[in-house]
């Protein structure tokens, strides 16, 4: 699988590329600053990016720019942000483009192997990677979300992360009927329509929380 790697940090870069070899990703470039990672991404057109928000020169959000503009010219490209705060703004901005998978994590979560390259792998499936802090933040601002369960408030942050609901049940030790179950009636007390694909049901229910 072809990955493109965006990180100014030297040891943080050559730490992702060695990380991501040893699960069998193919590095087809690391890039350390904005204006390399447009030409980058077109050039090599990678099945998955990894992507600094903050990129020089400037360090405000070259790389996130960067990896909306390549989106418009290849439709669906699947992009993994990585940021050292959380930032939901950028988060939103990266959800409001259409289609692909699409993720965003805090740097803080390279450090668990097992869960950076799950993120990297949903997200170059199509799929949807967000972080918990991320999301416990924007769960915590949305008032009309009194209206859901303690239980229902679990399931709702485990979907907006982007598990599916066997990994939901397992990591609630709960059933899959039980699940189902406390989504559907997510759904409904939100008022938004119900979908069995898993990526337009996260994006659904982040689109909600980003109001």
């Amino acid at each position: 699988m072809r990955v493109v790697i965006a990180e100014d940090h030297a040891l943080l870069r050559d730490g992702l590329t060695r990380l991501l070899q040893a699960f069998d990703f193919d590095v087809v470039a690391a890039v350390d600053n904005g204006p390399a990672l447009l030409p980058a991404l077109i050039t090599h057109r990678p099945q998955v990016a990894v992507i600094d928000v903050r990129l020089p020169p400037t360090f405000t959000d070259e790389g996130l720019q960067a990896a909306i503009a390549a989106r418009t010219q290849m439709p669906g490209l699947p992009i993994l942000m990585l940021s050292q705060h959380v930032e939901p703004l950028y988060a939103r901005e990266l959800l409001s483009t259409p289609d692909g998978g699409v993720g965003y994590l805090l740097k803080d979560r390279v450090s668990n192997v097992g869960e950076f390259v799950d993120a990297v792998r949903r997200v170059a499936g199509g799929g949807t990677a967000m972080d918990p802090e991320v999301i416990s933040q924007l769960l915590a601002r949305r008032e009309p979300l009194a209206v859901l369960t303690a239980r229902e408030r679990e399931v709702l942050g485990e979907m907006a992360e982007g598990r599916s609901n066997a990994a939901i049940a397992a990591k609630l030790r709960i059933t899959e009927k039980a699940v189902s179950k406390h989504i559907n009636n997510i759904l409904t007390k939100l008022d938004m329509p119900p979908s069995d694909d898993d990526n337009r049901r996260v994006l659904a229910v982040l689109a909600y929380l980003n109001v």
